[in-house]
């Protein structure tokens, strides 16, 4: 019963962080999951069919709200979902010695790349051009593949792509890339069922993840004006890097004294990336206000 609570709270964590951010609850979650000693593909296996109700519910929320662009969503879902298919099949056939570093791996390259990520100023629209089928079919082909051989890595994948090409209003990405999810979550956990059969999935993982996850929905818009996702992206990326490297230093057998000194210039990169966060998200406030001002001051000077 304990076990069930702290895997639902740990759905609940990663929902909160996916709804503010638009990714990271796959990464999050299978992160958490491997450091807790489950088997990499049922771990990834679990993920996915949880994010089956949580990315409904996703969905549906953005839809309302008018944040969707089904054309993008119907470009990217499907090779999506073949990408993360062909993943779950491939990472259903390693063994789980070999698959532990694997995934590890990925999610440690996700945790940096969100690091890196946050420490800079977050995009804004500068094209109004449609995104075109040759470029959204490869990146949902890529982002599904990696997602599911990593237990996540949709959202850290397709997000930021969508974001840098400046052709869609960052709600529309979120809320795009959140919906085709739907599909690529239901696509690997149709390749997990084959590769590993429903003993692969471990359902009271899954129920606990996703009461968490369907709590934390309605949480994440209040956690959104709260904390600057900035913050909040460096924040998760550290930690996803701190836990996985662990489990790569595991997997290799590091020597005892050299875990203290990564795990060390991990925490000192950590607080420099929130440093950086914090400097740009000043910088970028400072900026708002004195366009603020600048726009309110124009009136000012016409009616004299």
């Amino acid at each position: 019963m304990r076990k069930l609570l702290v895997l639902a709270l740990v759905g609940l964590a990663a929902q909160l962080v996916d709804g503010a951010l638009g990714m990271a609850y796959g990464v999050t979650s299978s992160s958490l999951l491997l450091v807790a000693g489950i088997a990499p593909a049922s771990a990834s296996a679990s993920v996915h069919l949880a994010e089956l109700g949580t990315t409904l519910a996703a969905g549906a929320a953005h839809w309302r709200f008018g944040n969707v662009d089904w054309r993008v969503v119907r470009r990217i879902a499907i090779p999506g979902g073949i990408g993360a298919f062909a993943g779950a099949t491939f990472l259903s056939s390693i063994a789980t010695d070999a698959a532990a570093p694997w995934m590890a791996g990925i999610l440690l390259a996700l945790g940096v790349y969100l690091l890196i990520r946050f420490t800079r100023p977050l995009g804004e629209r500068r094209s109004r051009r449609p995104l075109r089928t040759r470029f959204l079919a490869p990146l949902g082909l890529v982002a599904g593949f990696v997602d599911a051989t990593g237990g996540g890595g949709w959202g850290p994948v397709a997000t930021p792509s969508l974001l840098v090409s400046g052709r869609m209003e960052p709600r529309k990405v979120i809320g795009s890339v959140d919906t085709a999810e739907f599909v690529v979550a239901g696509a690997a956990s149709a390749g997990f069922l084959i590769g590993l059969g429903s003993e692969g999935f471990l359902l009271p993982t899954v129920a606990a993840l996703l009461v968490g996850g369907l709590i934390a929905a309605p949480l994440a818009a209040w956690l959104v004006r709260i904390v600057p996702a900035q913050l909040l992206g460096a924040a998760v990326g550290g930690l996803i890097v701190l836990t996985n490297a662990r489990t790569i230093m595991r997997a290799f057998d590091a020597p005892a004294d050299l875990r203290p000194v990564v795990y060390l210039a991990i925490v000192a990169a950590w607080v420099a990336a929130l440093y950086l966060a914090v400097r740009v998200l000043r910088r970028t406030r400072r900026a708002a206000a004195a366009s603020v001002e600048a726009e309110e001051r124009v009136p000012a000077l016409d009616a004299a």
